[in-house]
């Protein structure tokens, strides 16, 4: 905010903490940096990781950076197989009724 000072290794040590307790938004946060670094192949390594356990934003991440050719077609073929993989595991009937009634973006399903 306003009149704080930034810490940002403090920052991304937090990330990587939340990222090793398998928090993907904090992964994703994690392969952005390692992008913004020129660090691509960290990068992906961390979408990936984040993609296979149903994150969006890092298998979108990964597909643009297989446009940009700086991730190979097996990366993101691994990357969608893995995403679709951990999507299908949190069907479930109930969160199926859910999304037909409107409640799954209520309550963050």
């Amino acid at each position: 905010g306003d009149g704080v000072e930034e810490d940002k290794p403090r920052g991304i040590h937090h990330w990587q903490q939340a990222a090793m307790g398998g928090d993907t938004g904090s992964r994703n946060n994690l392969g952005y940096d390692e992008y913004k670094n020129g660090n691509y192949e960290l990068a992906v390594q961390h979408w990936m990781i984040s993609a296979k356990m149903g994150y969006e934003r890092s298998l979108d991440a990964i597909k643009q950076m297989f446009k940009d050719g700086r991730a190979t077609k097996a990366q993101y073929a691994e990357a969608l197989l893995g995403y679709r993989d951990a999507v299908e595991e949190t069907k479930s009937p109930q969160r199926e009724e859910a999304k037909k009634l409107g409640l799954a973006k209520r309550h963050g399903f």
